[in-house]
């Protein structure tokens, strides 16, 4: 597994990449069809965080997800602004993925103490969440935030043991899932299938919460990117892969996506991105990567059934 510095959202990458950096870009042959749109016109107001040093923002990286629920009659605008319960009103769903990059070689806890609250007592009251928040360092970013509402983040880089040494893409079939209605739809046509993530971290929910896409048994994560690196380096030299994993990983916690209400309102969190955008990563070798609902239709699907539970569609 070649080294090249972190760039969020590629960390499926590392497996493949060449050891140089990849510039990240939205793909532009991604083109989203929902043939039957939830709303005709001036369906729900979605509100995709901006303000807070987002990496995923409505013009930048989520740029096909704001597409795909535009499609689906949404209106979607971007958030300008810090969290407050008056700033929220007039909004139905909080979209908030991967707060906190100040630089692009750092990132920090970005939300005021004033603002978690805002936020939390905004779902008690009836609001809607999604909130995203990636492999390490996002997790740390978002955790006093995901703290709020119950959920705990592993903060690390989630992978799974192969029998050529580990793997960062996580893909989760039809068979894992819970009969939550996010999962099976509305009416038939509508049933998650598949869905898969890119590395991304692990959650624990709140009692009673729902685990949409459950890590798989043996699931680990690696506090950072350095010690993914060396776990598949040392296992790649012939070491043996149980013990390399054993020493320098823990066991993932439960989930890779939670479903749960608080209060009046909803919450989903995710702990990946890029499943819900479609990006292309080149290489200045000429390669070019593709990974998000750009290669993994049913995350489309996921990504719809998602907005539809929290909107209420879904009960």
């Amino acid at each position: 597994m070649p080294r090249f510095p972190f760039v969020p959202g590629l960390a499926a990458l590392l497996l493949t990449a060449a050891p140089a950096a990849a510039q990240q870009v939205v793909d532009p042959d991604f083109r989203p069809v929902v043939e039957r749109p939830a709303y005709a016109v001036d369906g729900p107001v979605v509100v995709i965080d901006g303000a807070h040093h987002n990496f995923h923002t409505v013009d930048g990286q989520y740029a096909p997800f704001a597409a795909l629920l535009r499609a689906d009659g949404y209106q979607v605008r971007s958030g300008t602004a810090p969290f407050t319960v008056e700033g929220l009103a007039g909004v139905d769903v909080l979209v908030i993925a991967n707060a906190g990059m100040v630089r692009p070689d750092h990132v920090a806890p970005i939300f005021t103490e004033a603002e978690t609250a805002a936020v939390e007592a905004w779902v008690r009251g009836g609001g809607r969440l999604l909130l995203i928040a990636d492999h390490a360092p996002f997790g740390a970013a978002a955790e006093a935030l995901a703290a709020r509402f119950g959920v705990r983040m592993g903060k690390g880089y989630a992978f799974a043991e192969t029998p050529n040494g580990v793997s960062t893409n996580l893909v989760y079939p039809s068979g894992a899932f819970d009969d939550h209605p996010i999962i099976t739809g509305r009416e038939a046509g509508e049933r998650v299938e598949s869905v898969t993530a890119f590395t991304g971290q692990s959650l624990a929910g709140p009692p009673g919460a729902t685990v949409l896409l459950p890590m798989a048994v043996g699931a680990r994560e690696a506090p950072d990117l350095p010690t993914l690196q060396r776990i598949n380096d040392r296992i790649e030299a012939g070491e043996p892969a149980g013990a390399v994993i054993a020493e320098l990983s823990a066991p993932a916690l439960p989930a890779q996506a939670l479903a749960f209400d608080h209060g009046q309102g909803r919450v989903v969190v995710l702990g990946e991105a890029g499943m819900l955008s479609a990006q292309r990563a080149r290489f200045p070798d000429g390669r070019e990567v593709r990974f998000g609902m750009n290669v993994a239709p049913g995350n489309a699907r996921f990504g719809l059934n998602v907005l539809h539970w929290l909107t209420g569609l879904l009960l």
